[in-house]
Order: C-alpha cells, then sequence, then structure tokens
C-alpha cells in the first residue's frame, strides 16, 4: 500500500505556523554551537537548507539520522546499497558537529554529507529544491513533522528504519490522534527494531500493513575503526599489565567505576583502567573525579601515555574507541548505572569483547537481552557487582574466552538480517 498523506490537521498548521516564528531564534542557537566546534559559516548555514554540494546525476537515496549513534549504524547499510544499485547515489544528513566529524571519516562510496535543514518551511523547501531525493529514509526516532510532510510532497518514498519509540513519546503522540495518524501516514514503510515498537506504531495509527517488524540496525554495522600506530603505542606503553575499559560512561558513573577499580587494585595491583567519558568535554571533571579517588591519572587530551604507575588512562578524545577495543576485549559499557537508555553493546562486541552493563539499558533491550541470555554479557548493579564481575573474566581465561565467544555469535546472527533490509527497501520502494 502507497502512503496517501491525508489532509494536514489544525494542530500540524499550528506547528507549521509557530516553526516560522521561532526559526530565527532556532538559526541563532544551531549556528552558535556549531561554530564553537569550528564548522565554517557556509556549513552552517545547511541548516538553512543552503547546499554546500551540489546534486549528483540521478537516483539519490536521503539518510537522516540526528545523532552520532545513528549516523554510523546506516553506513554499512548504505555501502550494501550501493553495491546493490551501482546507478544510485546517497546523501546522509545529521544535525551535529561530532556526527559529521566521524560520518566524513567512513563515507561510503558515491556518498555526501549535510547538515539536515531546521524542521521550518523556508529551509526544507530549499533544502528538498536542490536534492529532489527519491527516497527519504529517517532512522530510529527522528520525525520532523514538516520535513516528512514536505519530502512526501515532493514525490520522495519515506521510510522510519530502524524505528525506537519511548513510552514517553509514544504517549505524547497519543494525545493528538488525528495529527499523529497525519504524521505517520506520510511513511511508505515502517520497519521496527522490536515487535513492541510495531504495536507502538499501529496504536498511534500507523497502517498495520506498510509495519514490518526488523532487527537493531546498529548490530549490523561494520566495526569502529582502529588507529594502528596509536594501539601499537599504547601496547608498549602498558606492557604486560592487565586492563579494563569503562566506556560510554556518563555523569554520576564514573565515582562507581572507580570505586570498583579501587577494589580491584586491591587483588591486581598493576591493574590499569582505561576510561572513556561518553561526552570528551567532560574531561577536565573526570580528571578530578579520578584525583579525590586518590588514584594516579594519564589523559590522552594532552597525547600523554600510561607508565607503570598510571592507575587509570582517561582517553577523552573523539573517534579512537575502536581502538581501544582492539587494545582490551573486557568492557564495561556506561549509560546504564544510571537511568540513561544504555549505548550499543554490538560495538565491543564486533571487536571481540564480552560486556559488562548496568541494568539501565532499556533503548538497547532488545540487544542486550540475547547477549545476557547466552553469556555474553552480564549484568550488575553497583561498584562491588562490577568489581566482581571483571576480576572473573579477569582470573578465569575459559570463561572469558566462552563469553567473548558468545557475543560474537550474538553479532553475526544479527548482520545477517542485513542482505533482507537490503531486499525490503529495494521492494517496497522500487529502487530497482
Amino acid at each position: 500500500m502507497t502512503a496517501s498523506g491525508g489532509k494536514p490537521t489544525a494542530l500540524f498548521k499550528i506547528y507549521r505556523g509557530a516553526t516560522a516564528v521561532i526559526e530565527p531564534f532556532a538559526w541563532r542557537k544551531v549556528s552558535r554551537k556549531l561554530a564553537s566546534f569550528g564548522v565554517p559559516e557556509a556549513r552552517q548555514r545547511e541548516r538553512l537548507g543552503h547546499a554546500t554540494q551540489p546534486r549528483p546525476d540521478g537516483k539519490l537515496i536521503w539518510f537522516h539520522a540526528a545523532s552520532v549513534g545513528e549516523s554510523l549504524s546506516v553506513l554499512t547499510l548504505i555501502t550494501r546499497l550501493g553495491e546493490r544499485l551501482s546507478d544510485a547515489q546517497f546523501l546522509i544528513t545529521s544535525g551535529t558537529a561530532t556526527s559529521a566529524e566521524l560520518i566524513a571519516k567512513r563515507l561510503p562510496p558515491r556518498t555526501r554529507h549535510q547538515f539536515a535543514p531546521l524542521d521550518s518551511a523556508g529551509p526544507v523547501d530549499r533544502f528538498l529544491s536542490h536534492w529532489q531525493p527519491n527516497a527519504a529514509i529517517f532512522v530510529e526516532s527522528e520525525l520532523w513533522p514538516q520535513m516528512l510532510v514536505s519530502a512526501r510532497n515532493a514525490g520522495a518514498k519515506l521510510v522510519l528504519l530502524n524505528a525506537r519509540l519511548s513510552q514517553k513519546s509514544v504517549d505524547g503522540w497519543r494525545k493528538w490522534p488525528g495529527t499523529a495518524h497525519y504524521i505517520l501516514d506520510q511513511f511508505d514503510l515502517f520497519v521496527t527494531q522490536n515487535q513492541q515498537t510495531a504495536e507502538n506504531l499501529r496504536a498511534m495509527g500507523a497502517d498495520p500493513e506498510r509495519i514490518q517488524p526488523g532487527t537493531n540496525l546498529k548490530a549490523m554495522s561494520a566495526p569502529l575503526p582502529v588507529d594502528e600506530d596509536a594501539l601499537k603505542q599504547i601496547r608498549e606503553a602498558l606492557g604486560s599489565r592487565p586492563i579494563w575499559i569503562a566506556s560510554s560512561t556518563h555523569d554520576g558513573e564514573e565515582e562507581t567505576v572507580l570505586s570498583a577499580h579501587k577494589d580491584l587494585l586491591a587483588r591486581h595491583k598493576d591493574l590499569c583502567l582505561l576510561l572513556i567519558p561518553r561526552h570528551p568535554e567532560r574531561g577536565d571533571r573526570v580528571e578530578t573525579l579520578v584525583s579525590d579517588a586518590g588514584l594516579s591519572c594519564a589523559r590522552r587530551s594532552r597525547r600523554e601515555l600510561p607508565n607503570s604507575k598510571t592507575q587509570v588512562y582517561l582517553a577523552d578524545t573523539l573517534g579512537e574507541t575502536g581502538t581501544w577495543y582492539a587494545l582490551c576485549p573486557l568492557v564495561f559499557l556506561g549509560g546504564s548505572l544510571k537511568e540513561i537508555g544504555g549505548h550499543n553493546p554490538f560495538e565491543p562486541a564486533q571487536c571481540g569483547a564480552a560486556v559488562i552493563t548496568g541494568p539501565g539499558y532499556f533503548n538497547f533491550a532488545e540487544t542486550f537481552k540475547p547477549l545476557i541470555a547466552t553469556g555474553g554479557a552480564i549484568e550488575v548493579t553497583d561498584a562491588p557487582g562490577l568489581a566482581a564481575a571483571v576480576a572473573r573474566w579477569l582470573e578465569n581465561a575459559d570463561t572469558f574466552d566462552k563469553a567473548r565467544k558468545a557475543a560474537g555469535a550474538c553479532v553475526a546472527a544479527q548482520q545477517s538480517a542485513l542482505d533482507g533490509v537490503v531486499e525490503t527497501l529495494c521492494t517496497r520502494l522500487d529502487l530497482g
């Protein structure tokens, strides 16, 4: 069934009018933020719909992903689609300077990146007038009403891919059923991460015939890049010392990690913790926490290397996580000791790691469930539990090897679904 689009609701018209009023203020905010990251003015203006690259000839498939994780998750899919559709060109849009920087390092063939236009009539119309996409694929939960409606009116077929909607988002949309139905009716296809999202979409008014339960696209992404020179340098600096990683930690989690590390040092005096805060700009704050815990620290952002007395190596840099996972396959994954939702466990698992997590991984529940069930991941709740889990794997090589193999098997099982996603998109969107 093809999307019908329907007629705009009163609420949508109010939203459209409000965004026109808000646009100058939104532009001021986002341009300042991009400028603070060193993004040139011309590229900042992409958020107003002013393209900085020409549209390529032929069929153009547009992917929109808001965050770093969402952006990187589609790169492997774009590569596979490019292999299947030799005449297709690809555009990926995102909203942050960090995502743009990381995407630029990993762009697939025939792919270009732009910052997404603000969801206001002028920026969206300029963007669509220039790029004229044949298909628009929105990743996860990024639903910008004007962008969706205008893209469909411009003739693009729309997909919500890797769809994941929080219960809060679902409850919010269900308060406005007419508008929810109108927005969802713009899509030709929904490919969900799990059955729960499929049920939520139906409850919000999506056409059941357009909903197809899928899998987590992040499980299919290529392994994170590894800097072999940096890896060699760190290995030489650490020598034969045992290591464990706490990755993607957030405010309020480092205290628990450092407490666990102090407990572990009582049993493994030469153990080094490689601490990777989710947001590198928190490096100064995290260094203070390390000092307050009475532990010695070296920082990657200062180009320091760990020495024999370094108890914590603070990896407060961007884009090097794959290198650290290649260094050490024992990973605690943050965003889970607090109610944050967790982070993608397949990133460390793809690099051969077994994973430890806190209980707050609800955004990745369908991903962690098979990992924990097969022993590829362990759930802990506090510092003693974290210390015990790390010690168990440090001290029992056979148990740790089985955990790593179980994690790898889960990744392999998910990756096999990529061909099915490619086939679904090509068939349902008439891409060839």
